[in-house]
């Protein structure tokens, strides 16, 4: 693969860099630009999103035809990786998740410009938000939504009856749009299907947002509960029992997209530690001429470029029709191991600042820690590399 971006999205990408640092990252510094979660406000965001539209900095992974701006995946990457240098930039791009990771799903699967005007374009738009409904509690669907899944959806007379609970559904908490998975039959292959269902349906109710150590994406996680929803047949999402299908279709890019992002948030850990030790002096020189310090920054600096190279990898396979499943793991669990090293090691080298409000290091510490467990733990992405490695043998390591 050759690693040089094409002028026009490196133009793109420099252009995402300047916006971030004139328009986002400022507004952090003021907690009255925060709502209540430790996300931006969404009086704040909503003229955010005005400017980034006019710089023509919008929906960069939907299709120019509906207002994005088409890019491949290798692109998308470029973009990601800059929106996330602030912790409100994905946001104001309108490529944060869980809303990036529905409308890929919903661009690849809808049928109809009819359903797409419907269901997807008001979310390009910025005008509502989604959410993707599967995790469940136990002894419901976790990382193994085919075999455990207990929320069902029962066939009668042209539309589906939903029964269930699900919990820790990013977004759900001001949606409009749900998509939902839900069980239709007990086969362990084919038993899953997928529905959209709006916000002013009867028969669901969110139960509560769940409290976490956050901060929160916008909208929370929130549980869920499910009695006689009517979802008609028109608005489940492919066949019967392909549910599992739109599954793995929207969490291999999904997982990738967080993969960008967090590279992000780990370069600017280290640019705020690297700031900060050059002015910070001790024991008659500054922090960043002693050796400890060089081999702290240094050594997160090259996991952060072995992240990178691990996700531009997966992104150019995906952009050659490629599924990159055991690409886009590898990518997954080093990128979120990444993202906690780098913030740890941020707050380390800026001592009692970098653990008080001062800066942002703090928010994305805790925020790091979801990292290894949103999208499929990182113990579920290594059995996905040991099955791999016992099925290719040494092809694993091909470089087709």
């Amino acid at each position: 693969m050759d690693f040089t971006l094409s002028p026009e999205i490196d133009m793109l990408r420099l252009k995402v860099r300047a916006f971030v640092e004139e328009h986002v990252i400022p507004l952090e510094a003021d907690r009255a630009n925060y709502d209540a979660h430790e996300n931006i406000s969404l009086d704040v965001l909503r003229p955010l999103r005005d400017k980034a539209k006019a710089a023509g900095l919008w929906a960069p992974q939907m299709p120019k035809a509906r207002g994005g701006l088409g890019l491949p995946m290798i692109g998308w990457a470029a973009f990601y990786e800059e929106a996330n240098r602030s912790i409100f930039g994905p946001l104001a791009f309108n490529c944060s998740a869980p809303d990036d990771g529905n409308m890929n799903v919903l661009n690849k699967v809808l049928k109809t410009d009819a359903q797409k005007d419907q269901w997807l374009q008001p979310i390009i738009d910025g005008k509502i938000r989604s959410s993707f409904v599967m995790t469940e509690p136990h002894p419901g669907s976790g990382s193994d939504p085919g075999g455990m899944m207990l929320t069902r959806a029962e066939k009668r007379d042209g539309k589906y009856i939903v029964h269930g609970r699900k919990w820790f559904i990013s977004g759900a908490d001001g949606a409009t749009h749900y998509i939902l998975v839900a069980r239709t039959s007990d086969d362990p292959r084919n038993g899953l299907s997928a529905f959209l269902y709006h916000k002013d349906q009867p028969g669901w109710r969110i139960l509560r947002r769940v409290p976490t150590m956050g901060p929160e994406e916008l909208g929370g996680t929130c549980e869920i509960e499910f009695d006689n929803l009517e979802i008609p047949e028109e608005n489940r999402l492919m066949e019967e029992g392909d549910g599992l299908r739109l599954t793995q279709i929207r969490l291999g890019p999904a997982r990738l997209t967080h993969c960008m992002r967090w590279t992000g948030l780990a370069k600017r850990c280290l640019e705020i530690a690297h700031a900060y030790v050059k002015e910070r002096k001790a024991f008659g020189t500054t922090l960043d001429q002693h050796e400890s310090v060089q081999i702290m920054l240094g050594e997160v600096a090259a996991e952060i470029e072995k992240g990178r190279l691990l996700t531009m990898h997966a992104a150019w396979k995906l952009d050659q029709g490629e599924k990159a499943q055991k690409e886009i793991s590898m990518a997954k669990i080093h990128v979120a191991d990444t993202l906690n090293r780098a913030a740890d090691v941020g707050v380390q080298l800026c001592g009692a600042r970098g653990y008080s409000k001062d800066t942002v290091l703090e928010w994305i510490y805790r925020y790091a820690r979801c990292a290894k467990l949103v999208d499929g733990a990182s113990e579920v992405h290594k059995m996905v590399l040991a099955r791999s490695l016992a099925k290719e043998g040494n092809d694993f390591w091909s470089w087709g």
